[in-house]
């Protein structure tokens, strides 16, 4: 199992400790709609979360909720609401997105808000081992105390530029210093014993990973946008602090770009997931997702979701194809064979840097073949029995799932089902199609066999 390692710019296996891997993944700031660009990297955590489970690693998962910060401040004024009720109403929001996109729940969903009395422990341990300083504005990181400050972005000191989030202070020592803490007269605040003020960005997720997986753990990721300065500046407070190796394994993600440029709130060019999921569904866009390598671009780009979405119908219909499969006998072995071998490409792409396109190509061939033994009218119980496990096993990895009718309503499906198969026994075609249509505009598409039909319950937007 092995994955790229930004730190080190070379693809290295993810070693366990007692067959346990904790992950770390920068959560959203709560101040509007989570995006497509937010949903991809979650989703790629999300997969290779479920991949490692697969495998029967101990996985311990933790996104946070960056809930204090200039930009919730400033749209809470402009909506004339407390900056508490705005990243409530998002936090909200994104478990309501990432739930209807069969996104795991995380171990722990940690606030900022809820850890300043973490932070401040941290940011007095930095100044007592001389590696932070106050200033009548705040606290800050001394950069050029950290002579490894620049290993992540490769890039070094005296080329680096002070980042996103890093306000202009005459007081610091160096212009790359960045806040720790930041002194302000106007809410929300909080005391400390440099004033009353706010936690800078970075010092949040270093305070709450060590919370919750400690001063060293295997796998901290996000999108690639956070490389420098963020995870940078993580690096540099986490391990001046403890002395120890922060994370010893680094996975970005790359962005979503429309029409060539970072899909970003800030933009204002964003596709918010709860509309994205309106038009497409969460299987398409969990696909859309996985559709390019997670560390290159993609684009939101119509064909692309076309293409996703008629992967996601092909397999809709093998899911039920297997599920009402009928009768004895038919090809077994050759079924067998295809999963051992479907299997070993699907797990030697995933263990090769989470290489989800080709697990996706191996996933799709394999539900082709099981399509065309169903329309060959050769997909028999045994067959079926052959081969579900795999396919629930890359279902299960991909988070896909299939709508489920409620037993009431499969009970009306079936019992229409029967009727409009006596209706083309009478050679009643009218009335036969009257109830396929019907069945139709309740999201509940036919597949017409020798003999029965098999319904499936399409997914809604």
């Amino acid at each position: 199992m092995k994955f790229y390692n930004t730190m080190s710019r070379e693809i290295e296996e993810v070693k366990a400790l007692d067959s346990q891997i904790r992950i770390y993944l920068c959560g959203v700031t709560v101040y509007d709609y989570s995006h497509l660009g937010h949903a991809r990297t979650i989703i790629v955590f999300d997969v290779l979360r479920r991949f490692l489970i697969q495998k029967g690693y101990k996985v311990k998962f933790v996104q946070n909720f960056t809930d204090v910060d200039d930009k919730i401040i400033n749209v809470s004024k402009q909506l004339g609401i407390e900056p508490k009720q705005l990243s409530e109403k998002f936090i909200r929001q994104c478990f309501e997105d990432f739930d209807k996109l069969n996104v795991m729940r995380a171990d722990v969903y940690p606030k900022a808000t809820e850890h300043i009395q973490e932070m401040l422990t941290l940011v007095k341990g930095l100044i007592d081992k001389g590696f932070a300083y106050p200033t009548g504005n705040g606290v800050y990181f001394h950069v050029s105390s950290d002579d490894d400050y620049g290993k992540l972005s490769k890039k070094p000191i005296d080329e680096l530029q002070a980042g996103a989030r890093v306000e202009v202070d005459p007081n610091k020592k160096d212009p790359l210093d960045f806040a720790l803490w930041k002194l302000y007269d106007d809410g929300p605040l909080w005391d400390s014993p440099w004033g009353k003020g706010r936690p800078g960005w970075h010092i949040e997720c270093s305070a709450m990973s060590i919370k919750y997986l400690g001063n060293t753990f295997e796998i901290h990721g996000g999108g690639e946008d956070l490389i420098f300065p963020h995870h940078e500046n993580e690096i540099a407070q986490s391990e001046s602090y403890t002395g120890n190796t922060f994370a010893k394994h680094w996975m970005h993600v790359g962005m979503v770009t429309i029409r060539g440029e970072k899909m970003s709130k800030s933009l204002k060019n964003i596709e918010p997931i709860h509309i994205a999921l309106k038009k497409w569904g969460a299987n398409a866009i969990r696909i859309y997702s996985l559709s390019g390598h997670y560390r290159k671009t993609l684009d939101y780009d119509q064909p692309l979701l076309d293409d996703a979405l008629s992967r996601w119908k092909d397999i809709e219909t093998c899911a039920y194809e297997l599920e009402f499969a009928e009768g004895s006998g038919g090809p077994v072995e050759e079924a067998s064979r295809i999963v051992k071998q479907s299997m070993e490409e699907f797990l030697s792409a995933m263990d090769d840097d989470l290489d989800t396109p080709r697990a996706l190509t191996v996933f799709t061939k394999f539900v082709r073949t099981i399509n065309r033994y169903a329309a060959d009218d050769k997909l028999s119980k045994d067959v079926a029995n052959a081969v579900k496990p795999s396919f629930d096993d890359m279902m299960y990895v991909f988070g896909l799932k299939k709508s489920e009718a409620a037993a009431e309503e499969r009970k009306e499906i079936e019992s229409l089902v029967k009727q409009r198969n006596e209706y083309r026994a009478q050679n009643k075609f009218a009335e036969a199609d009257k109830i396929r249509e019907e069945l139709r505009k309740k999201g509940v598409e036919l597949m017409d066999h020798k003999g029965r039909t098999v319904w499936k319950k399409l997914e809604m937007g």
